[in-house]
């Protein structure tokens, strides 16, 4: 059988694909197509003539005490047309792999940032499936935001969490839940973020209901709670807003961990925060009486959310005496 090696070789270079690595890949192919055949021989290997692009079965010969006499080639027969089919099969599969690869390597770039796609209906229904172009991506049920709804032919942006070959090519993982999809949302929105003139210091987030974000600026006369906001509201609405309305709170962040304790139980108003214990990071924080439930939240969320995005400790008081 014949291999066209010029057009082998411009294939190779078209795809990024080495030359050497496709022809082994090609003749070990051949050679265990051959192994397989009723009229293959032992010891057979195939062999891919580089010039001429022929491919022959090699049958070594050996002598009484096990040593090599020679090489014979072995005439294809009908076998010729079973090689000719493995041999295109390897081409393609090794085309594919080169495309999986190309696009794992464009993807994986893409961790850490957000996707934009359109969401498509899959097998399984437990899964949601979004088309980014050349892949699609998926978003299992732990990476889904309770209670969004995922309808089929809208598009949805996503934060890129893993991308892998797998065993039927590029696996794109998707969250929706993630905190740091909040963060990179604001990154699109605020100019003072992309010039570094604001930093996010911290995201805490419950997934559907409400997110707290620490943030600080690096610039004087730049207010980071300013910026993210927007006129009139309108950067933070528009996070919100591909949040289905997920709540959002922005607080300042300090290097003061009062003074951050205090700010991250917002919206509730603080009346002072006591440092208990340094080492174990601890906070007791006095709060007006009619300002307990405010600062505590609905099932505690709110002193939740703010203790993890914190990373301290937080007891919370009333005032009242009595």
């Amino acid at each position: 059988m014949h291999v066209d090696m010029k057009a082998l070789e411009a294939l190779t270079t078209e795809r990024d694909i080495s030359l050497d690595r496709l022809i082994l890949a090609i003749e070990i192919a051949v050679k265990t197509a051959y192994a397989q055949s009723e009229e293959a021989k032992p010891f057979a290997h195939a062999k891919l003539d580089r010039e001429t692009g022929e491919i022959k079965i090699i049958i070594p010969t050996f002598g009484p005490d096990g040593e090599k006499i020679s090489d014979e080639i072995e005439e294809l027969g009908a076998f010729s047309r079973v090689a000719t089919s493995t041999a295109r099969q390897v081409i393609k599969e090794k085309i594919r792999e080169s495309k999986d690869a190309e696009i794992v390597g464009e993807f994986t770039a893409s961790v850490g940032d957000i996707v934009s796609g359109v969401i498509q209906q899959g097998r399984d229904q437990k899964m949601v499936y979004v088309n980014l172009g050349r892949v699609e991506g998926r978003v299992p049920p732990h990476e889904q935001v309770p209670g969004e709804v995922y309808t089929h032919g809208e598009r949805m942006k996503c934060f890129v969490v893993e991308v892998k070959q797998g065993p039927k090519g590029p696996e794109v993982l998707l969250s929706r839940s993630h905190p740091a999809l909040v963060k990179q949302l604001f990154a699109l929105e605020v100019p003072e973020i992309r010039e570094r003139a604001v930093e996010i210091m911290g995201v805490a987030r419950e997934a559907g209901h409400r997110t707290k974000i620490a943030v600080r600026t690096h610039r004087a006369g730049v207010s980071p709670k300013g910026s993210l906001i927007g006129p009139m509201g309108a950067r933070a609405r528009a996070v919100m807003d591909e949040l289905h309305g997920e709540k959002i709170d922005i607080v300042d962040w300090s290097e003061d961990p009062a003074t951050y304790v205090g700010n991250a139980l917002a919206p509730a108003r603080v009346s002072s925060v006591e440092v208990v214990n340094l080492e174990m990071r601890s906070a007791k924080v006095v709060v007006p009486d009619y300002q307990l439930s405010l600062a505590i939240g609905k099932d505690g969320q709110n002193a939740r959310l703010a203790a993890r995005l914190t990373g301290w400790r937080i007891d919370i008081h009333s005032d009242a005496v009595g």
